[in-house]
């Protein structure tokens, strides 16, 4: 009898590990798999930072597209109701209509669409590290336009060569995506509305938080069979 629950203790400790092992592998592979380009992906941008508020979100969308080897990017302001947005260029955003970041991106492979009638649009490069929304190494300012609200609401529209999704949807410090310098129609008021995403455990970590479990568990069992043992 003891050799007969010893064994069927075994037999459940080794089955749990293994499931266990596994899941912990799935759950690996899936953020593996979560790093892959997808084929389009449209963001909202939601989150305020404009001095004063810049009334109710979203401010706008960001529309991420990968055509073949290249990324196209829309960004395409909010036209209410309840808001609509237009575009402003501040000290708050840099001086950038839009920022974002990207990974072995340069920005001779931006191409940027003139949107804007009779101005001029430009994508930059540098430490741009606007009030309240991170850095950000690259963005789309319109160089012939003023400064302030600029009452222009057409849509930014660029291409990046060479680049997948997740060379450009990558979070800063912060943990922005991109970031637009609106101004708001519903408040008045001008400055940086972004994209945010809360912090997302790495694989890694999930992993050990499901071995933990599995620590417990084997305790569990551990005294389960003690107990057999002992009554038996």
């Amino acid at each position: 009898m003891w050799r007969s629950n010893s064994g069927q203790l075994r037999e459940r400790c080794v089955t749990s590990l293994r499931n266990v092992l596994l899941g912990a592998l799935t759950i690996c592979g899936v953020g593996g798999l979560s790093t892959l380009p997808a084929q389009a992906i449209v963001f909202d941008l939601t989150s305020d930072h404009c001095t004063g508020g810049c009334g109710t979100p979203p401010f706008g969308t960001v529309d991420v597209t990968q055509v073949g080897a290249n990324v196209h990017i829309v960004v395409d302001l909010a036209n209410g109701p309840p808001n609509t947005t237009s575009w402003a260029q501040t000290g708050a955003g840099d001086f950038q209509l839009f920022k974002f970041n990207a990974t072995g991106v340069v920005v001779g492979d931006i191409s940027v669409v003139q949107t804007f009638a009779g101005q001029t649009l430009q994508a930059n490069t540098g430490t741009l590290n606007g009030d309240g929304t991170g850095t950000f190494v690259f963005g789309i300012a319109c160089s012939t336009c003023g400064n302030g609200a600029l009452g222009i609401a057409s849509n930014v529209d660029f291409t990046i060569a060479n680049a997948t999704i997740a060379d450009v949807t990558g979070a800063n410090a912060l943990g922005n995506i991109f970031v637009a310098d609106v101004f708001s129609s519903q408040t008045g008021n001008t400055g940086p509305v972004d994209v945010h995403v809360a912090a997302i455990p790495e694989p890694s970590t999930w992993a050990m938080v499901i071995l933990g479990f599995f620590g417990v568990g084997f305790m569990a069992y551990r005294r389960k069979g003690q107990a057999t043992l002992r009554l038996v």
